[in-house]
């Protein structure tokens, strides 16, 4: 009891502690682009940017689903569907874009999901970013190489995540943790990652997203994260949550904790059942999203 107590007062000091964010959302537009068409792609729960073309992007299916990636385009067609080899999709959350040691595309696929916080072990699979078809051709269905697996565990206890993010310049990984309440932990990977031992992540900065009232969602909708990702240029971050997009900017000057400091601006995009996949585009300003549960929607979001 005086452990839990203990936990609620430095939680309550640290939000107390955070400069208040913005209520009022920055002036936006949001267009749905495409219904995806691929009726597999159920459960969208993850977005990136592809690296070999950017004109489109890639997805995967949450908890349950296959161990499987998916290519789609702004019109909402699938260009590849890719079965990641030796992989289960216990829950999978989310994907980012990377590069791998040779300087390559390559795709970070979260097996983060913990909603019990019971998972003895986690990982992020890291594969080869796949060949995508050209518009108007027939694919099937290709595996990938064996992939690379990263286990990871945090150093204090275990925690739920739906986001997973890699910094586009230093290729190094970033976990933003999922709450009901409100406090989220932004955690990094050893700059070097480890393939024959689990990794103990560190400390970045505790966010407290604050409960807020929107028409068509409850208060703490607006509390939990469910993905989030850098702009390709580095200069920004987002972070989606069941009501709004958070983004903070990322000045050359400042390290990511000192960033984070500063309150972030909000974005209100049209609202989706239940949006778990943000990217941004090449332009590292125009935001992505996708939505769980069909027809799953391709949103653009413009300032």
């Amino acid at each position: 009891m005086k452990a839990a107590l203990l936990i609620s007062f430095l939680l309550a000091a640290e939000a107390s502690a955070q400069t208040a964010w913005p209520e009022t959302p920055v002036p936006s537009t949001s267009e749905r682009v495409a219904i995806l068409e691929d009726k597999r792609i159920k459960e969208s729960s993850g977005l990136c940017l592809s690296g070999l073309d950017p004109s489109v992007f890639w997805t995967l299916n949450d908890s349950g689903g296959e161990p499987c990636v998916f290519a789609i385009d702004r019109a909402g067609k699938t260009r590849a569907k890719v079965r990641v080899r030796e992989a289960a999709n216990f829950d999978w959350e989310d994907i980012a874009l990377g590069k791998d040691e040779k300087g390559a595309p390559a795709l970070f696929i979260g097996d983060i999901g913990d909603n019990l916080r019971i998972r003895p072990s986690l990982q992020i699979y890291q594969i080869s970013e796949p060949a995508i078809n050209a518009p108007g051709k027939a694919f099937e269905e290709t595996n990938s190489a064996v992939p690379k697996i990263w286990r990871f565990y945090y150093p204090d206890g275990k925690h739920n995540a739906e986001s997973l993010l890699a910094h586009p310049q230093t290729g190094r990984l970033y976990i933003l943790t999922k709450s009901d309440d409100g406090p989220s932990t932004l955690y990094a990977f050893p700059q070097s990652l480890k393939n024959d031992a689990s990794m103990m992540l560190g400390k970045v900065a505790t966010l407290v997203f604050p409960a807020l009232i929107r028409v068509g969602k409850r208060p703490h909708d607006n509390c939990m994260t469910t993905a989030a990702g850098f702009s390709p240029d580095g200069s920004r971050l987002v972070v989606s949550t069941y009501s709004s997009l958070y983004e903070w900017t990322l000045p050359k000057d400042k390290t990511l904790a000192e960033a984070l400091k500063q309150p972030p601006v909000r974005i209100e995009p049209e609202l989706l059942r239940q949006v778990e996949g943000v990217c941004y585009d090449s332009d590292s300003l125009t935001l992505w999203l996708t939505s769980e549960h069909l027809p799953a929607p391709l949103l653009r979001v413009k300032r």
